[in-house]
C-alpha cells in the first residue's frame, strides 16, 4: 500500500467520524438533510462503482430501492429488522443478476431504456398485486429513530467505499477498467466481459436495495409511487455525474452541493423539479463531462505545470 493509499484512506475515515458525529450536535433540519446526503451518497456511490468503468447508464436503482422498502414493509412486524436489510441485500442482488443476464449484452441506449422500464414494471406488478388484494399501501411503523437510521446509512456507506476500493485493487476492477476502455479488446484479452459486469450489477442492486429497507420507517407509509419513483433513479445518475464517477470519492461532490439546490428548488418551485433535472444534466454533459473531479484535475495539473515552468 503506497502512502498515498494510506493518505486517502486515512482522510475517509476522519470523514466517516465527523460524519458519525453529526446527530450528537445537528439540529432536526440538518439531521434530515444529513439522512439525504447519505442515503444519496450510497446510491450514487454504488451507481457510479458499476458505471463509472463499465460506462454503462444504468436507470434501475428506483427498482432495487423500492425492492428494500417493500422488503421492510412487509417483514417488520416478524423478522428483526438487521435481517430485513439483509434480505433486502439478497433479493437486490438476485434481481440485479437476472436483469443483467438479460440486459448486459445489450449497449447503449437499449440498456438505459430496458433498466428505466424496469422500475415501472416493478411498480406496475407491485400496484396490481395490491389492488387484487385490497390494499393501497403499506404502513411502517417502528421505534427507529432518526439518529438511528442516518448512523445506519453512515455505516453502509463506509461499506460501500471499502467494497469499491477493494474492487479497485482487485483483478475484477482491473477487468472493468479494460472493459471501459474497450469491451472488444476485453473480450479477445480473455476476460469473461458479462460474467464481470454482472457481478458489479449485483453490487449496486443489493446496495441500492439495502438502502430502501433502512429508509422504509422513515416514509412511516409506502405505496408504489414513491418507493419506485423514477425521478430517483435520475437523481443518482445526475448526482453521480456532476461529482465524477472515475474516482470513489467522487459521487459525494456531486451529491451535497445538488441537494441543497433541490432541497430549495423543491421548496420554492416545486412545479419546476423536472425542467432543473434537465437542465442539470444538459450542463453537466456539455461542460463538465467529467464532474467537479475532472475540474478538480485539471486544476491540480495546470498548477504542477505552472510550477515546472516557473
Amino acid at each position: 500500500m503506497t502512502s498515498l493509499e494510506i493518505r486517502n484512506l486515512a482522510l475517509a475515515a476522519i470523514a466517516l467520524a465527523v460524519a458519525a458525529c453529526l446527530p450528537l450536535y445537528g439540529s432536526d433540519y440538518l439531521k434530515s438533510m444529513g439522512i439525504t446526503v447519505a442515503m444519496f451518497t450510497v446510491l450514487a456511490t454504488s451507481w457510479a462503482l458499476f458505471s463509472g468503468p463499465t460506462h454503462y447508464i444504468s436507470l434501475a436503482t428506483a427498482a432495487f430501492f423500492g425492492v428494500g422498502t417493500y422488503t421492510t414493509g412487509l417483514g417488520f412486524e416478524t423478522l428483526p429488522f438487521w435481517s430485513l436489510i439483509a434480505i433486502a441485500g439478497v433479493l437486490g442482488a438476485v434481481l440485479a443478476a437476472l436483469v443483467g443476464l438479460a440486459t448486459l449484452r445489450l449497449s447503449g441506449v437499449y440498456f438505459v431504456i430496458f433498466t428505466l422500464g424496469l422500475a415501472e414494471l416493478v411498480r406496475q406488478v407491485i400496484t396490481w398485486t395490491q389492488n387484487m388484494s385490497g390494499q393501497k399501501g403499506l404502513y411502517v411503523l417502528t421505534d427507529l429513530t432518526e439518529d438511528q437510521l442516518y448512523l445506519m446509512l453512515v455505516g453502509l456507506a463506509a461499506l460501500v467505499y471499502l467494497t469499491g476500493w477493494l474492487i479497485g485493487r482487485s483483478r475484477l476492477g482491473f477487468a472493468l477498467r479494460i472493459i471501459g476502455d474497450d469491451e472488444t479488446v476485453a473480450a479477445h484479452s480473455g476476460i469473461n466481459t458479462a460474467t464481470a459486469k454482472v457481478l458489479l450489477f449485483m453490487v449496486s442492486g443489493s446496495v441500492a436495495a439495502m438502502t430502501g429497507a433502512i429508509l422504509a420507517p422513515r416514509y412511516v407509509y409506502i405505496e408504489p409511487a414513491l418507493a419506485f419513483a423514477p425521478i430517483l433513479s435520475f437523481q443518482v445518475v445526475i448526482m453521480a455525474l456532476l461529482g465524477g464517477v472515475h474516482r470513489l470519492w467522487g459521487p459525494i461532490v456531486g451529491v451535497i452541493p445538488f441537494t441543497l439546490i433541490w432541497e430549495t428548488i423543491s421548496v420554492s418551485f416545486p412545479s419546476q423539479v423536472t425542467l432543473f433535472l434537465g437542465i442539470a444534466f444538459l450542463v453537466i454533459v456539455y461542460f463538465i463531462p467529467n464532474g467537479f473531479v475532472g475540474l478538480i484535475e485539471k486544476a491540480r495539473d495546470w498548477a504542477r505545470k505552472r510550477e515546472g515552468f516557473a
